[in-house]
Formats: structure tokens, sequence, C-alpha cells
């Protein structure tokens, strides 16, 4: 049984989710914030953030206390950020991006460069619950005032998570024109538990979710069942 310090991380990190998000662009420095540099995208890839990795606490987990990573917000129009269909190593339910007409969602990108962009790549593809691709066709409007008509992310295999036939959308990522529920993870996690497991209690439930690895991809699989993949189309980032 874990010990109380390290249950209540364990905790706190699957229900915390996606983690404090700065409202404007930052650059994450070795660990700490500073000031958005726009000449610092120079050469870079711009890789779209629309969970965890727009949080200055996840890029240092990600990278360490070394480098630094440009973070720009932007608005995506046409979609929205819901849960997707599958469950972290951590014990979360992460986001996805998907279509949403109507919707404009705000975002990061996130400039990385070809050593981080093999970094992030680990982090994100290693599970095989997200691959990687290009978007085209959008309206991505950066808060410097300049647009993207295409941009690097990963997609959400699973889909997104439906909960009473609808999606769930984060409920710290701010849209206009929002229509399904938005939630946080923590609620997300008990919807997740009354349908799979609802005789085990809300804490150990979640701490399963981190120690038991069969459990926790029988999870993913349960509540992708229903889920409803990604929908728009992509291609493969020319290399």
């Amino acid at each position: 049984m874990c010990a109380m310090p390290e249950r209540t991380a364990k905790l706190n990190r699957a229900r915390g989710y996606p983690y404090a998000i700065p409202p404007g662009s930052f650059t994450w420095r070795g660990g700490s914030v500073a000031p958005f540099e726009p000449g610092a995208c120079d050469g870079r890839t711009p890789v779209l953030a629309v969970g965890s990795n727009q949080s200055p606490q996840q890029l240092t987990r990600k990278f360490g206390a070394s480098g630094e990573i440009p973070v720009q917000r932007a608005r995506l129009s046409e979609f929205d950020i819901y849960y997707s269909a599958h469950v972290t190593v951590y014990g979360s339910v992460p986001a996805m991006l998907q279509r949403a007409p109507g919707t404009a969602v705000t975002l990061s990108v996130t400039w990385l460069d070809d050593r981080q962009l093999e970094i992030m790549h680990d982090t994100e593809l290693r599970a095989g619950n997200y691959r990687y691709a290009v978007i085209e066709n959008i309206d991505l409007a950066l808060d410097c005032g300049k647009s993207l008509g295409d941009i690097h992310l990963y997609v959400g295999v699973n889909g997104q998570l439906m909960h009473e036939g609808n999606a769930v959308a984060l409920q710290v990522v701010p849209a206009e024109g929002r229509r399904p529920k938005a939630l946080t993870t923590a609620e997300v996690l008990e919807i997740v538990r009354e349908r799979v497991a609802p005789n085990v209690g809300a804490q150990d439930f979640v701490l399963k979710l981190v120690d038991d690895p069969g459990f926790r991809t029988a999870c993913t699989e349960a509540i992708a069942v229903d889920s409803v993949p990604f929908a728009h189309p992509t291609s493969d980032p020319k290399i």
C-alpha cells in the first residue's frame, strides 16, 4: 500500500490534469516561466498543445531543467478539446482535439526544436494512444495576429470519450460556442469509475489505474467501445 505522501501525489497528479495553464503566451525555460519571445520560434516545428503540454509543470516533467520552449496562445475555429477514450499511465483521462462546428477553442502552440520533438514523440507516442499528424485547411489564429492554415499535432487514436451520448469537454479550457458539458478530470474519472468499476472506492480506483497496467488497459478498452473518432482529415508530416 502507498505511503500517504505518495498516495496523495498520485491522486493529485491523476485528478489535476491538465494542470495550471498560463492565460497568455510564455517561454518555458528550464522549469520556469519567462516572457514569450516571437523570434525564438524561428526554425522550430509548431505543434498543437491541447492538454497538459500547455502547462509549464508538465513540460518540466518531460524536458527536465534545461532548454527552452516558446508556448504561444492561439484560437482554433471549428474545433474543441474533449476527453479522450483512454487512461494514461499516471491515471488521468487526457485530452484530444476534435471537430466541433460553431466552436472556437483557446489552446497553445509549442514551438519545438528537433531534439525536443523527439522527446515529445517519446512521451506522446510510446503507449500507442496518439499518432503524430498534420491537419490542414484550418483557421488557427495566433495571439500575435498571424494565422496558420495547418499544424502538427497528436491525434487521439481511441476517439473521444462519450457520456450519456455526448462528448465531454475540458472545463479548464476556454471555448466560445461550446455545446457539450464541460467537466474537470476528477469528475470524468468518477464517470469512468461508475461505468467500469462501481464497487471500487474513488481513491482506490485512481490508484489502481496508476499501479495496475492490466486494469488500466481494461478500462481504456471499456470506455473506447462507444467512442467517436477524430473527424478531420489528416496527413503525414513531411520529414
